[in-house]
């Protein structure tokens, strides 16, 4: 199966247009349900369209409150206000996409993606 991701409204586009560019299938919340939607509906609307939810959003990287092991996959940008380090980010996280292609390698995964490494928590 080709990977599917829900990018959240915090996520700059470029992101998702990354992702795009790579040849995978997006979807972007503000298509898909209001953007002040609250974070339990977030995670919903990633299940019911089968994606990998990505998020600048911390609290979906607390694993007590959303735990992996519920979800199709969790990915966690950490650009902590530096939005030029993107490019850099992007780019290890589609290396990792291209080595791990399959979305059930994601199911009950959170991936914390941050300038140096990715960190998976279960």
């Amino acid at each position: 199966m080709n990977l599917s991701f829900f990018i959240d409204q915090c996520v700059p586009n470029i992101v998702g247009l990354n992702l795009r560019d790579a040849g995978y299938q997006v979807f972007f919340l503000r298509e898909n349900i209001p953007i002040d939607s609250p974070d339990p509906v977030v995670i919903k609307t990633a299940q019911k369209l089968n994606s990998i939810l990505v998020s600048l959003n911390g609290d979906f990287a607390d694993i007590i409150s959303y735990p992996p092991a519920n979800y199709q996959g969790i990915i966690s940008l950490q650009l902590k206000n530096h939005p030029e380090i993107i490019p850099q980010i992007m780019n290890r996280l589609i290396k990792y996409l291209n080595t791990y292609p399959n979305q059930e390698y994601y199911q009950g995964k959170l991936l914390i993606v941050n300038i140096s490494r990715i960190r998976i928590k279960q």
